[in-house]
């Protein structure tokens, strides 16, 4: 779901006061295809990585293969499962 969040405190933002922030869907980092294969987004990986590591996209772009691979299927598998356990009914 995508939409207008509304700030309650304004903030300034490219230089700026908003009152509100639009957010916008995030896609997933991989892909299924028809024969229901797996296959990694690594644009959208990549930038999933800088977000949660705290990293400059442009290092994530110095990243061995190994390392980014790595790192993109464990941003992947953060789709893939719940973040926490069904609560009890």
């Amino acid at each position: 779901m995508s939409g207008a969040v509304k700030l309650q405190v304004a903030i300034e933002a490219h230089g700026e006061p908003l009152t509100e922030l639009f957010l916008s869907r995030p896609a997933l980092p991989y892909k299924i295809d028809k024969s229901e294969e797996v296959s990694l987004d690594m644009d959208v990986a990549a930038k999933y990585i800088a977000v949660c590591a705290g990293i400059p996209p442009s290092s994530v772009n110095q990243l061995d293969l190994a390392d980014l691979n790595a790192l993109s299927w464990a941003v992947a598998s953060f789709f893939m499962s719940a973040a926490s356990a069904p609560s009890p009914t």
